[in-house]
């Protein structure tokens, strides 16, 4: 890719422009409270934006592209199925529990809810899913660094990693939040052009169903069966592994995203913030998904739109979209949408590095190492820890090299992680009876039957470490198999450990069990500010674009 002056000093001015934010924000960073949970002073606005791009880093710019180009429309599941009704859920029912608890992490609310060997239990898996995400995003923004500007993949990791590093350490977590509003806008300004540009040279939607397989322009046709669809997944393992299991899982329990309604000033906000992310969200397969399918109809018309083949032989889906870059953009745009991509890498893997330091300060530092110690002390420790989040990083990000799709190995992490983790959540929350020994065993069942159904199955030379016994047509199906497997060994296990075991007095679950806790009222009339009401129209609109691309 042919780069100009202009197009390398967009990017100079980005890298100048994140450092500095943490520069203005080093006077506002003195307590461990301050750099790690920002004081719980961030506006609505901000903590909205920051919402969603927390969850718009590598794997969702780049990965959605890629599945846009392997598995088409099918791809819009993750935002119309997979996300839209878990955030309003998130908004609505859960909110009031992380806010009002006063937790400052998700493993923390397990504590209050259940006991503190479940809380170390979810706090070192998150971590090792946050450090993991966290080394995805870093492995494509190198890949893209290598593709787009010829720089070394070695040099590209730790370039960025010690940005991301340096803006961290400076403005804690207040910084990568005001860098994820900077990075949502740059992806607006940077990538929908791009699809503007690409739907014209393709000669529009009629151009996109004249040269893209029909079997990649539906949404739930083809569902019947694993074999009618180009994603090999079922309704079931649709509806319920993705639709319910996954999506849930991720927008209701992990830390990364729930962290940033958690900053606002107050509960409404933090019940609003999800539910106006999620306006956006089910926009957004037009600027992140939309570019791989018009890269399969510009593909059977033009040269110069073939992906290449990664070490494995494989097609390398990851590279739909800087193809479309290359292929597009002029110098100057060419800078811009370069930029947005660097951006949307490095604000994903500074919002899996900031959730990381969190958890491992508050949730296992403090908690089993030191617990009496002064908030400077604590600041220290967050920020010993960003460093190490960062080097864990850069080690994962080598092993994200293997996967043809970096979505296939997120959505397979994902399943070992919040797929059990939702049904103790789900229990928890709803059945008083739930206990402490009934949730931490649960978390392990459904954690062990994850890693054992990937061990026993095989989906595009992925898995079968224990005896290949099963396949699955895509790594996609594979997780979204595993997923609701282990979310209903999970749920059985605590249920049935919970009726054997002592639950704890009721008073002691207030504000903590649904049945225990005063309903909100919302008294609030204007339609904009009661979370409920935006969360009917979101789902309206949700609905009707699945009618219409059925």
């Amino acid at each position: 890719m042919h780069l100009e002056l202009i197009d390398y000093a967009i990017i100079a001015l980005y890298f100048v422009f994140v450092v500095s934010i943490g520069l203005m924000l080093k006077k506002k960073v003195r307590t461990g409270n301050d750099f790690l949970m920002s004081n719980r002073s961030i506006p609505l606005w901000i903590t909205s934006l920051a919402f969603i791009s927390a969850n718009l880093g590598a794997q969702e710019v780049l990965g959605m592209a890629a599945n846009g180009a392997k598995y088409g429309l099918y791809t819009v599941h993750f935002y119309w199925l997979g996300a839209a009704l878990a955030m309003i859920f998130l908004g609505v029912y859960m909110m009031p529990f992380y806010y009002g608890s006063k937790a400052r992490s998700v493993p923390e609310y397990l504590k209050l809810r259940f006991d503190e060997k479940t809380r170390t239990f979810n706090a070192l898996t998150f971590a090792g899913m946050t450090v993991f995400s966290s080394g995805v995003s870093l492995y494509a923004l190198a890949m893209l660094m290598q593709v787009t500007l010829g720089w070394d993949f070695d040099m590209s990791v730790w370039l960025a990693a010690g940005i991301v590093l340096v803006y961290i350490f400076l403005g804690g977590l207040t910084s990568a939040v005001y860098n994820e509003v900077l990075q949502f806008f740059l992806i607006v300004l940077g990538i929908a052009p791009l699809v503007f540009i690409g739907l014209q040279k393709a000669g529009g939607w009629e151009g996109i169903v004249q040269h893209v397989d029909d079997a990649k322009l539906h949404v739930w046709k083809g569902l019947s069966s694993p074999e009618n669809n180009p994603m090999g997944v079922d309704a079931i393992g649709m509806v319920f592994g993705l639709g319910f299991v996954l999506a849930f899982g991720y927008w209701c329990t992990d830390f990364l995203v729930v962290q940033r309604a958690m900053i606002s000033r107050n509960l409404n906000d933090a019940r609003r913030t999800p539910v106006i992310a999620a306006i956006p969200k089910v926009l957004m397969p037009l600027i992140v998904i939309l570019p791989g399918i018009v890269l399969l109809a510009l593909q059977q018309q033009f040269a110069g739109f073939q992906l290449p083949v990664n070490a494995a032989g494989e097609t390398d889906y990851n590279m739909a979209l800087p193809v479309m870059l290359k292929q597009l953009y002029p110098s100057g745009m060419l800078g811009v949408g370069i930029t947005a991509l660097i951006a949307s890498f490095m604000s994903g893997m500074a919002g899996n590095v900031t959730a990381f330091n969190t958890v491992w300060t508050f949730d296992i530092y403090q908690s089993h190492i030191r617990k009496d110690a002064s908030e400077k002390h604590y600041l220290y420790v967050g920020k010993i820890t960003t460093v190490a989040g960062i080097a864990a990083s850069v080690a994962t990000a080598y092993v994200a090299r293997g996967y043809n799709s970096i979505m296939d190995l997120l959505q397979l992490v994902f399943s070992f992680v919040n797929a059990p983790l939702f049904a103790t959540f789900f229990l928890g929350m709803f059945w008083k009876r739930t206990t402490g020994h009934g949730a931490f065993w649960g978390l392990i069942a459904g954690t062990l039957t994850a890693a054992f159904v990937h061990g026993i199955s095989v989906a595009e030379g992925k898995g079968g470490w224990i005896v290949p016994l099963t396949g699955f047509y895509s790594g996609t199906s594979q997780a979204f198999t595993i997923a609701w497997i282990a979310f209903l060994v999970c749920l059985a296990v605590t249920i049935l450990i919970s009726l054997f075991t002592a639950p704890r007095e009721e008073k002691e679950l207030e504000g903590l069990v649904y049945s225990l806790t005063e309903r909100i009222k919302d008294t609030e009339k204007r339609w904009y500010k009661n979370p409920l009401w935006l969360g009917v129209i979101v789902l309206v609109i949700t609905i009707v674009f699945n009618i219409i691309f059925f």
